[in-house]
C-alpha cells in the first residue's frame, strides 16, 4: 500500500534539519587506537574460548584480540576475513548480546563482556581503508557457477569459490547488490555507504560478474542456469511479507515494515520520508524493533510494538528491545490485532485483543494510528519448479548441481552472520564438487 501523505497524521519533515544527521549517525562510534588497547585488555585469551563457539562462522576471536592488542589490526582483520568475509558489517548489525558476547567469560563473571562487535570493527575497518584487496585467486579451474542473490549468503559463496579460482556469475533481482544489508538494516547500525563501500571492497577479488534487475523465474529459470553453468547456489533470501490476515488491512496506512526500512535505507533525504504521528508496529523481531526506532527517530510522537505474546517470546533481543524503550517505543505483549479501523480509506485505530497463553481473553482495545507497519515475518514467493517448501523456507539441497544457503533456507536464522556462515560453506562444497573431491 503506497505511504501517501494524503493520509492525514503522515507527514514529512517533522524534524528540524540538523536531527536527521544527529538521529542516523552510527549508534556505536569506532574505537580509536587507544580505546581498541584498552577493551583487548579485558580479553582472558580462554584456550576454549565460548565466544568461537558462539559464532556461526566460528571466527578465532581470542586470536584476533591478542593481534589488536600486539598493535596489528590488519593481521587482526584477516583472521576475521578468513571466517567471515562481511565481518565488517556484521560487526555493526550482530545481536552480539546473544552471541559471542554473550558467551563472554567476563559476561559471566562481571556482567559487562569484552566488547567483541566493536574490536571486529576497529580491526576490519582498519584493513578495509587500505588500496587493494587482501586476497587472490587461485589459478583458473576453467569452472562457472551462478549464484542467484547478492545479498551476504550469495555474495559470500561467490567470495570463496573466486578465492578457489573458479568463474562466478551473480544475478540479482534489486537495483543494486548487498541484499539485506543494504536494504533491511536500521540506518543508525550500518551509517553512510557502508554496505555499497563492502560490496565494492568484496568484488575487488576479481572473478565475480555482477547482473542487477535480474529475477529468478522472471528473467532467467533455473533449469537455465543448471544447463549453462557447473553449479547453481540460491541465496535468495525471503521477498514476500507475511499477511495479518484481518479486515482494514488494505487501507492507506498500513504497510509492510520491510518496505519502509528499504525506502529510508535508499533515502537521500530523510526529511522528504513522511511518518505518522501516531504509530503502531505489529511484531516482535528485529525488524519490528528497527521500524519503530526509526519511526521516532524520524520523529513519530507516539509510537507502539505490539507483539501476540509473552516477551520471553519474541525474537528480539534484551538489549534490542532496551534500546528501543530508551528512544522512547512504547512495548507491548500479549495483544493480537483482530481488525484495523479506518475514516475515508485510511487507517484511523487497530484494534487488539488482549492474549493469555496464546488464547484470546475476550477484552479487546484500541490504539491511535494513522501509520501502521507489518513485521510478522517474511516467506518465499514462487518457487522454481522441482524445489520444495519446508514451512515457510526452502528445504535443503533438492536437485543435483543446486545449493541454497542464508534465510531463503529451512536452517536460516534471518542473521547476516548465518547467513554468511551458509554461503561460505556452500561454496566449499560446490569447490569440492566440482573439482571431483564430493561435496
Amino acid at each position: 500500500m503506497s505511504n501517501s501523505i494524503t493520509t492525514p497524521g503522515i507527514q514529512p519533515g517533522r524534524l528540524v534539519p540538523d536531527d536527521y544527521a544527529t538521529h542516523f549517525d552510527d549508534l556505536y562510534p569506532s574505537y580509536d587506537p587507544h580505546e581498541a588497547m584498552v577493551a583487548a585488555d579485558r580479553c582472558y585469551f580462554c584456550h576454549d574460548a565460548p565466544c568461537i563457539t558462539a559464532c556461526p562462522t566460528e571466527i578465532d576471536i581470542p586470536l584476533f584480540i591478542r593481534q589488536i592488542q600486539a598493535g596489528q589490526p590488519e593481521a587482526a582483520a584477516r583472521t576475521i576475513f578468513d571466517q567471515n568475509i562481511f565481518g565488517g558489517s556484521c560487526a555493526r548489525v550482530c545481536p552480539t548480546e546473544t552471541l559471542c558476547e554473550g558467551a563472554c567469560v567476563r559476561e559471566m563473571a562481571e556482567g559487562k563482556p569484552v566488547e567483541i562487535g566493536r574490536l571486529q570493527r576497529y580491526a576490519t575497518d582498519s584493513l578495509m581503508a587500505r588500496q587493494g584487496h587482501p586476497y587472490a585467486r587461485a589459478a583458473s579451474t576453467g569452472k562457472r557457477v551462478a549464484v542467484v542473490g547478492a545479498g551476504p549468503a550469495g555474495l559470500a559463496c561467490a567470495h570463496r569459490l573466486a578465492m578457489h579460482g573458479h568463474d562466478v556469475t551473480v544475478l540479482e533481482a534489486q537495483d543494486k547488490p548487498g541484499g539485506l544489508n543494504e536494504y533491511g538494516i536500521a540506518a543508525y547500525k550500518m551509517a553512510g555507504d557502508f554496505a555499497a563501500r563492502e560490496v565494492a571492497w568484496l568484488m575487488g577479488i576479481g572473478g565475480i560478474s555482477l547482473h542487477t534487475g535480474q529475477a529468478l523465474g522472471r528473467d532467467v529459470t533455473l533449469d537455465q542456469l543448471r544447463a549453462d553453468y557447473d553449479a547453481v547456489f540460491l541465496g535468495v533470501g525471503l521477498g514476500d511479507v507475511n499477511a495479518l490476515g484481518i479486515p482494514g488491512e488494505d487501507l492507506e496506512g498500513v504497510r509492510s515494515a520491510v518496505d519502509f526500512i528499504a525506502e529510508l535505507r535508499q533515502s537521500d533525504d530523510l526529511s522528504g520520508l513522511p511518518v505518522g504521528r501516531d504509530v503502531v508496529v505489529i511484531g516482535g523481531g528485529m525488524t519490528a524493533v528497527d521500524a519503530a526506532v526509526q519511526s521516532k527517530l524520524l520523529g513519530a510522537q507516539h509510537v507502539s510494538m505490539v507483539y501476540r505474546r509473552g516477551r520471553a517470546a519474541m525474537s528480539a533481543s534484551d538489549h534490542e528491545i532496551e534500546h528501543a524503550a530508551t528512544e522512547g517505543v512504547t512495548i507491548m505483549t500479549d495483544a493480537s490485532p483482530v481488525a484495523i479501523h479506518g475514516e475515508g480509506g485510511a487507517v484511523r485505530e487497530i484494534e487488539f485483543a488482549y492474549m493469555q497463553a496464546g488464547t484470546p481473553t475476550g477484552e479487546t482495545f484500541r490504539l491511535r494510528a494513522d501509520q501502521v507497519f507489518k513485521a510478522i515475518g517474511q516467506r518465499l514467493g514462487a518457487l522454481p519448479d522441482g524445489l520444495a517448501l519446508a514451512g515457510r523456507k526452502l528445504a535443503a539441497a533438492q536437485m543435483a548441481g543446486v545449493w541454497a544457503g542464508g534465510d531463503c533456507t529451512a536452517g536460516g536464522e534471518d542473521l547476516t552472520v548465518t547467513a554468511v556462515a551458509q554461503g561460505r560453506d556452500a561454496a566449499e562444497s560446490i569447490h569440492a564438487h566440482l573439482m571431483g573431491n564430493g561435496g
